[in-house]
């Protein structure tokens, strides 16, 4: 019979844990937990430079035009009074937004077909749908712009092509207005557009539209029910891509638009470059960060911004 005293030792001792000594051997999650942790701490040295070279270059900047819109000329908001006073400036904040939405509608018309072709071609033909796709970022914004002024000019290719061909009279009009800054436009935003709408429906799994298609479903329904909307991150990535970037346009508009289609781009680099009125040349660039954010803001509360970018966004 056990006496109390080695059952008392029995229980003191300790457990087997693959440990000589007795210790308590660490387990496979702690360790890999702190192993993440010290990979953590090393990105964020790392991280160091990058971030002050933002805050050089990005935040500061921003932080002087902000103060140079309340204190150029005058210490005050006059160069916010001077904007909003005058129906001018705002047709022309109006026209940059009005620009800048319907360019990111017709990028995502021609963007979201080409992507799924990508998606659906040979793997050759998928090269080089993507070459194409890419070649707007191997060439100059400026001779780009200057080319299609050359293309769609009244004596130009297109419109010689069309009256050759008997299909008009008389040249279209497709510069200096807003059609010339729209395909401008339209032809530098695509890859922004076509690449993430590409990335999103590469991770869709066709299985899926088989699957509905042997369940009776049409292919066209199919595709509308199911393929559609899980592309949808790909849809708003792109789409908050184009839209941002199309605000701060300059050399397009201002090549192939004419006086009514000025954005405040152009203005803003008419105020510094000619007239020299640094302080409300600051204010219109406030107004357009401060109304894109607020705008970026509004559209957050309906769409999830980080999962855009992101799989793992929570």
């Amino acid at each position: 019979m056990t006496s109390a005293a080695e059952a008392g030792a029995h229980v003191d001792q300790p457990a087997a844990t693959g440990n000589p000594h007795g210790g308590s051997t660490p387990s496979r999650e702690a360790k890999r937990r702190r192993g993440l942790a010290g990979l953590a701490d090393a990105w964020g040295v790392l991280a160091l430079p990058v971030a002050f070279y933002l805050l050089l270059v990005i935040v500061v900047p921003l932080a002087i035009i902000f103060a140079r819109s309340f204190t150029d000329p005058t210490l005050g908001i006059q160069n916010y009074r001077d904007f909003f006073s005058n129906s001018i400036y705002t047709d022309v904040l109006v026209n940059t937004f009005v620009t800048a939405f319907t360019v990111t509608l017709v990028t995502l018309a021609i963007g979201y077909p080409y992507a799924y072709l990508m998606v659906i071609a040979p793997a050759f033909w998928r090269k080089v749908l993507l070459v194409v796709v890419l070649v707007p970022f191997w060439t100059s914004l400026l001779v780009r712009s200057f080319a299609l002024v050359l293309l769609l000019r009244d004596t130009g290719v297109v419109n010689e092509t069309l009256q050759t061909w008997g299909l008009t009279e008389a040249p279209i009009t497709l510069v200096r207005n807003f059609t010339g800054v729209l395909i401008g436009m339209v032809q530098v935003m695509l890859p922004f557009m076509v690449l993430p709408l590409y990335a999103a429906m590469s991770g869709v799994d066709r299985r899926l539209l088989q699957a509905a298609e042997g369940m009776g479903a049409r292919p066209a329904f199919a595709f509308w029910r199911i393929f559609v909307p899980l592309t949808g991150a790909g849809v708003a990535a792109g789409s908050l891509l184009v839209f941002i970037q199309s605000l701060g346009f300059y050399i397009t508009p201002a090549l192939l638009g004419g006086p009514k289609d000025v954005m405040l781009g152009e203005l803003i680099v008419q105020q510094v470059s000619t007239i020299l009125n640094w302080g409300f040349a600051a204010a219109l660039a406030a107004v357009l960060l401060v109304t894109t954010m607020l705008l970026l803001a509004i559209a957050s509360r309906f769409v999830d911004v980080g999962k855009m970018f992101w799989k793992d966004a929570r």
